[in-house]
């Protein structure tokens, strides 16, 4: 099945309480405001906040990357932002993309919002644009983060040893992946089940 990603053609997704739809410059304040908080670059392994002409920067290589489609998380009660999901290094010949989720607004952890965009984002990856595997990296000591891509079916396949340093200390990169065939069965599976919405987390690769 041949990957099918045009960038230029993004759509919006849609799922019970959020959609995800596509980003645009309007949403540059969100992206500078979550870098400035140093607990949410901590859990996803950034170094330094954005200044605004560094989130313009970021935008116009977004625009120019063919590789990566973007969007921000709302949720539908009151059309409000509250993160950012994306898919990235997207390379076509081996059927193979990363994937990002951030839940930015703290308000809205804990609420199971990134689980839902986590189902949004992976079905979009593996039934609309035909990839094959989706891997994310993680850092080591978020083990909220570790569990909830876990939830989302993903496997661990190795560790980077100290691959993050953040106050002065090193911590490491745990490398996870899921397949299309493994999505398929979790996808079924929690489709027969009553419940099971895993809590929301911030992550990011």
């Amino acid at each position: 099945m041949p990957v099918k990603v045009d960038v230029s053609k993004q759509e919006t997704l849609t799922g019970r309480r959020v959609y995800l739809r596509p980003f645009d410059r309007d949403d540059l304040p969100y992206i500078q405001k979550w870098s400035n908080d140093a607990e949410l670059r901590r859990l996803i392994g950034e170094v330094a906040p954005m200044s605004r002409a560094e989130t313009e920067k970021w935008y116009e290589d977004l625009l120019a990357d063919k590789d990566r489609t973007w969007f921000v998380i709302v949720l539908k009660r009151g059309d409000r932002v509250v993160g950012e999901a994306g898919l990235l290094r997207m390379f076509r010949p081996w059927r193979s993309t990363d994937m990002t989720i951030i839940v930015g607004e703290k308000d809205a952890w804990g609420k199971g919002y990134g689980t839902e965009v986590g189902h949004l984002l992976l079905d979009y990856a593996f039934r609309r644009l035909g990839f094959h595997r989706v891997s994310i990296g993680v850092v080591g000591f978020n083990k909220r983060a570790l569990k909830f891509w876990r939830s989302l079916g993903f496997k661990k396949e190795g560790v980077e040893r100290d691959a993050h340093y953040y106050d002065n200390e090193y911590s490491n990169g745990i490398m996870m992946s899921i397949l299309e065939d493994e999505f398929r069965k979790a996808h079924k599976d929690a489709a027969g089940k009553k419940s099971g919405v895993s809590k929301s987390c911030v992550l990011k690769m």
